[in-house]
């Protein structure tokens, strides 16, 4: 028969308490030594990150932007006149000289307005010689007059003279010498007034004819216009060059100032580029450019900077200093570098996917040994197309990531395999 013995129960519990409690805080030990554990480092393949190493040295600022060619020249042809489109002559791409005819316009109200404007000139121009034929008879009329006046007078003085002998002589009376002498001074006043009237209406002709001749000269001017509107139904280039664009269909109506051509000189070319504006504010206008047609290299100068910004750029005209390579062309595209200064010591690098100037960002530093990389804070300051300032962070001979790493932005290193 089996002895109960409680003390061995007791013993058994107590056993189990402490073994229970042993395992209990030794899982909170494995649990917060796990938590404290630092998360694997992930592995990036080495092959597919670009990297570079940090120089001291000169560094060349450029900008650079797409853009086009186009010519220095255009002439916008517009229309001077209402008309309708009844052929054309050229199409675009044709060569052309000033006079060359390149569409040819109808307005038949204006066809009859020059010849009205024609009769008009030509009744003005009758008015003008009628009235200088009866101006000039009359004038003559009033020279007659003055010289038969004239005739008198010397007659009159004549009688005076012989009067006045034949009364000193006793041969005649008083009364008919005083009487000679008054007639001979009534003649000379009559005479003065005479002479006076033929200068007055000589004045007189000339302005007349003023006046007419002033309505002949608008008669002439407007007949001009009309003329020169006419001849502007043949619509011609105005410069040497290239037939660029026909804005116009044959039948169409075209009213005064619409566009009708443009005509472009190809042989003076500058390359238009648009330039992003947060790279543009050191461009300055004289700096030095390269413009690539694909073709070949041309090395160039900033001659306008455009004020304002369009779609997040800014437009910069640059004149070609160099041969233009065959086959380039006006709307042509192209690429330009513009050189803004070049700085003598400084250390850079190779310009990171995710950096601006003047900013601070997160690169991964190579290891001694290149078998990881790890974050360090960067402070850039200038950049360029493919270069940008070290100013805190880095050291001469770092080698740096500079490829997209954003995947990895909650790590502080990773391994490089």
């Amino acid at each position: 028969m089996d002895i109960v013995r409680p003390e061995l129960k007791r013993k058994r519990r107590l056993l189990l308490i402490i073994y229970g409690a042993m395992g209990l805080i030794i899982i909170v030990l494995v649990t917060v030594g796990l938590s404290r554990l630092k998360a694997a480092a992930p592995t990036v393949d080495k092959s597919t990150v670009w990297t570079d190493v940090v120089t001291r040295g000169p560094m060349l600022r450029e900008v650079r932007g797409l853009g086009t060619l186009v010519p220095e020249t255009i002439r916008v042809i517009p229309a001077a006149t209402d008309g309708r489109v009844e052929r054309r002559l050229l199409l675009p791409g044709t060569p052309v000289s000033a006079k060359t005819v390149i569409l040819e316009l109808s307005n038949s109200e204006l066809q009859q307005s020059v010849l009205d404007a024609g009769f008009q000139l030509k009744g003005a121009e009758a008015e003008y010689n009628n009235l200088k034929a009866q101006l000039d008879n009359q004038v003559m009329e009033q020279r007659s007059k003055a010289a038969g006046v004239r005739s008198e007078f010397h007659q009159a003085q004549l009688q005076q003279d012989a009067n006045e002998q034949l009364y000193k002589q006793g041969l005649t009376s008083e009364i008919i010498w005083k009487t000679s002498q008054v007639k001979a001074e009534e003649l000379a006043k009559q005479n003065e007034i005479a002479e006076k009237q033929v200068d007055t209406f000589a004045q007189s002709i000339e302005a007349q004819l003023a006046v007419q001749q002033a309505r002949v000269d608008r008669q002439r001017a407007l007949y001009g216009l009309k003329q020169h509107q006419l001849d502007q139904l043949h619509v011609r280039s105005g410069i040497d060059g290239v037939l660029q664009e026909l804005a116009v269909e044959v039948g169409q109506q075209v009213a005064p100032g619409t566009i009708l051509a443009r005509v472009a000189q190809p042989a003076h070319l500058k390359a238009q580029l648009k330039i992003a504006e947060t790279q543009a504010n050191d461009i300055a206008i004289g700096q030095k450019a390269l413009i690539d047609t694909h073709n070949g290299a041309i090395p160039g100068h900033v001659t306008r900077i455009d004020p304002s910004v369009q779609n997040g750029t800014v437009t910069v005209d640059a004149a070609l200093d160099g041969m233009v390579p065959p086959g380039s062309r006006p709307d042509l595209s192209v690429e330009g570098t513009i050189e803004i200064e070049r700085l003598a010591d400084v250390l850079s690098t190779g310009r990171p996917v995710h950096g601006e100037a003047d900013s601070t960002v997160g690169l991964f530093k190579l290891a001694e040994a290149g078998s990881e990389a790890v974050r360090v804070r960067v402070k850039l300051g200038h950049t360029s197309v493919n270069k940008v300032e070290i100013l805190q962070g880095l050291g001469a001979g770092d080698q740096v990531i500079l490829s997209d790493m954003s995947a990895w932005d909650n790590f502080d290193r990773v391994r490089l395999r």
